[in-house]
């Protein structure tokens, strides 16, 4: 994502750690030194990649039932016995393994519920093409519930990403709004490249929004960003990025503190004020220029800056003048933020 390709490596270490070859080895779950089945059953070989405010999996785990009932029990053996298989685990309580590597499957995505991006892409997720995976998850839920308790509680799941979205919604109007009137301090067009060295505006995602306003042409796609940015923007990006992804995963790892209270629902209602409360001022202080015959011309720091210039679109623009990163990449597939996800996710 543009909040990690666009920055310095020593920006995004925290990134590349887990987003390299740590996803395909084996040694980062079976740990190198020991190899041992009996530790990579453990809840916590998750947690470390799994954790943070972009993908609070750990979090939520940790803090919600069942996250409480393995870390008083995980000691004995007679309520974990981690010797036994995953296939023959009959545990007190679910681990991430149990859940989403069920009987020792080693895709771990097969036992997740409807894909969105961590839960920041808006889906229908009672629609026919996603039943075989819901499913597929409450037959997880099924090994110590009742089917009807495991379909209530992807239901309140459901809604609660649905209201969720509401306010996504309303806090991206409010930003594109301003963008459109040519409010927004400071537009695309004043910033420094974006990621792919062009002026496209961050929140353009999917290429779902089209005019010469957002900056780029027809169908070429911003992304989210972080750096160097509008404040609105940002707290769009946070809202989404973080807040939202704390209700998403709260929900589904039984944790309704992070659902709710910890920046979760609670988060985005505070976001939402502070992007209309942003863009009220914005528009008041255009008034007044503009009826004082003020000609505002942005700040310079928004182009060029000792970090700034060493973003990935400032070095696309001077190394390779007149290209963007796609025409750098021809088929980058990894950066098409808008194709359908593979059949087994």
């Amino acid at each position: 994502c543009a909040w990690s390709i666009e920055r310095p490596p020593g920006d995004t270490a925290g990134c590349t750690f887990c987003h390299t070859g740590s996803e395909e080895r084996c040694s980062t779950c079976h740990q190198r030194h020991q190899f041992d089945p009996k530790v990579a059953r453990h809840a916590e070989q998750c947690k470390t990649c799994h954790w943070g405010k972009d993908h609070r999996d750990w979090e939520a785990y940790d803090i919600g039932l069942h996250g409480v009932v393995y870390q008083v029990n995980k000691w004995d053996p007679k309520q974990f016995d981690w010797t036994k298989k995953l296939a023959d685990a009959d545990y007190v309580g679910p681990t991430c393994q149990y859940c989403h590597m069920r009987g020792g499957h080693h895709n771990v995505q097969r036992f997740g519920t409807v894909y969105t991006s961590m839960g920041m892409s808006m889906a229908d997720r009672g629609a026919p093409i996603w039943k075989e995976k819901r499913d597929r998850w409450t037959s997880v839920c099924d090994d110590c519930h009742s089917p009807r308790f495991a379909r209530e509680n992807l239901q309140a799941l459901d809604e609660s990403v649905k209201d969720a979205g509401l306010k996504y919604r309303e806090t991206f109007k409010v930003a594109e709004d301003l963008i459109k009137d040519g409010v927004a301090d400071p537009m695309p067009k004043d910033l420094c490249p974006d990621w792919s060295g062009q002026h496209i505006w961050s929140l353009k995602i999917g290429a779902y929004h089209d005019g010469p306003e957002y900056g780029g042409k027809t169908g070429e796609s911003g992304e989210f960003r972080m750096s160097n940015c509008t404040d609105v923007e940002r707290l769009c990006f946070e809202s989404v990025g973080y807040f939202q992804t704390y209700i998403y995963k709260g929900m589904a790892h039984g944790s309704w503190n992070d659902a709710t209270y910890s920046d979760g629902s609670f988060g985005m209602d505070r976001w939402l004020v502070d992007v209309k409360q942003d863009a009220s001022q914005a528009r008041r202080l255009a008034a007044l220029e503009k009826k004082v015959g003020v000609t505002w011309v942005p700040e310079s720091f928004w182009k060029t800056g000792e970090w700034l210039d060493q973003l990935t679109g400032p070095y696309i623009v001077k190394n390779h003048p007149g290209k963007t990163i796609f025409d750098l990449c021809p088929d980058p597939g990894w950066l098409d933020t808008h194709h359908a996800p593979a059949e087994e996710v």
